[in-house]
């Protein structure tokens, strides 16, 4: 293996148990910021040390007894702090839901939905404040301030680090729904970093969903987030070529796609309707993942039912992305230039959204005006940090106007009914 891929080895191994001490010394100390700053110090200490020593067979415990000896060093916290971890010790197998307490602890109605999320988002999942924003379509100073308000909400507050009580989760279930939605987001299609696709984002998600669902059996819309993460899991093997480009949906092999865990996700999601007669936004999201997953072929696709349930879903929960997606579907039922229209109409809310102008260039190439299409690839280009939709766009804008793969909507954005950011 190459230094580099030894380092980014190291990296997810670090990424994956720091998560898991995060929550632990959160609930622990009830101190959001010093909770992190000992996670950090152990990380650039095993960054430091792995690739010499190499990982050890416990790298959770080693990870928390550098967490635990740098907190009783320092004596900027207080003494209840350095009291509690002297007393401490990491259990042989840590508590396997201690990222799903802390999730639905950060989701305290008092805190703001946004600030709940963001929270949520940087403390348990590890993601940075870059791809928070990036995740919302907002600056990073925004995601800041919404991350130092929390944390200093919580310590006026006085808020409990504890499972709120079983009458309080239906509450703070739709805040807990939209950050695993959003973990899985960031790990399917990556918005910052080298790597195109985050799998052990990706893996998070769906334990925590399928944990939650657990929790809460009488929950349909935890089921329809569970059937969306697997329906988009099961196609995993074709999404990417050798070269790790993207593959367009309309490309893939879909004899890659896992059928068994297809039909498994759909069936999950039918049962959900028929016992609970619910519908929400991410049972709906799922069975639009559901109609491109059971079409045999790109050209078997029943994009009229689509169309009906991206108009069920916006009636629920409307988004300016949701319409995008919405448009692209109505492409193929009343043509490019009917999607357009739609598409020109949600300009003011996603001008700063990439997928928003790689949306507008494949219908413009469609309708046979080339230069603004490659004026909008351009565009889209310039606000992409996606590795793979970076290759993509530029072989769009290339001067050869015979490149087929400048046609490849399907690839330069997320398919309809993956679910939307915002």
């Amino acid at each position: 293996m190459t230094a580099a891929g030894t380092h980014e080895a190291l990296a997810r191994v670090v990424r994956e148990h720091a998560g898991r001490l995060a929550a632990s010394l959160v609930s622990l100390l009830g101190d959001f910021s010093a909770a992190e700053d000992l996670v950090q110090d152990a990380v650039e200490k095993a960054l430091r040390r792995w690739p010499e020593e190499g990982i050890p067979d416990r790298p959770d415990a080693w990870l928390f007894t550098v967490a635990r000896r740098r907190g009783l060093d320092i004596l900027r916290r207080e003494a209840t702090h350095r009291t509690k971890l002297a007393e401490v010790q990491w259990p042989a197998q840590p508590e396997p839901d201690d990222r799903l307490r802390l999730i639905f602890i950060c989701c305290h109605p008092a805190l703001s939905r946004p600030a709940q999320i963001a929270l949520t988002l940087r403390t348990v999942c590890g993601l940075t404040t870059a791809q928070i924003a990036a995740a919302f379509l907002i600056p990073e100073s925004t995601v800041a301030q919404r991350l130092t308000r929390a944390k200093r909400k919580i310590a006026e507050a006085g808020i409990p680090y504890l499972m709120p009580p079983i009458d309080e989760l239906p509450a703070r279930l739709g805040q807990v729904l939209t950050v695993i939605y959003l973990l899985f987001n960031e790990g399917y299609l990556a918005s910052a970093g080298e790597r195109s696709h985050r799998r052990d984002l990706v893996d998070d998600a769906e334990w925590l969903a399928a944990l939650l669902m657990a929790m809460a059996p009488n929950e349909p819309e935890a089921a329809g987030l569970l059937a969306l993460i697997r329906l988009h899991r099961a196609r995993e093997s074709a999404r990417f070529d050798s070269d790790g480009g993207l593959v367009p949906l309309r490309d893939q092999d879909r004899a890659l796609w896992d059928r068994d865990a297809i039909t498994a996700a759909t069936a999950l999601l039918s049962r959900t309707a028929r016992v609970h007669h619910q519908p929400g936004p991410y049972q709906l999201q799922a069975a639009i993942v559901a109609c491109h997953a059971e079409a045999e072929s790109w050209a078997d696709t029943d994009w009229e039912q689509i169309v009906v349930l991206y108009d069920m879903l916006l009636h629920l929960a409307p988004s300016p992305v949701t319409q995008l997606h919405r448009a692209i579907a109505v492409r193929y039922v009343d043509g490019p230039a009917t999607a357009l229209a739609e598409v020109d109409r949600l300009s003011d809310a996603l001008t700063r959204y990439h997928l928003f102008h790689a949306t507008r260039a494949e219908l413009l190439r469609e309708l046979g005006r080339g230069r603004e299409a490659v004026e909008a690839d351009e565009r889209a280009l310039e606000l992409t940090v996606n590795p793979a939709q970076q290759a993509l766009l530029e072989q769009r804008t290339s001067p050869d106007p015979d490149d087929e793969r400048r046609t490849a909507l399907s690839g330069g954005h997320r398919e309809p009914g993956t679910p939307p950011f915002g």
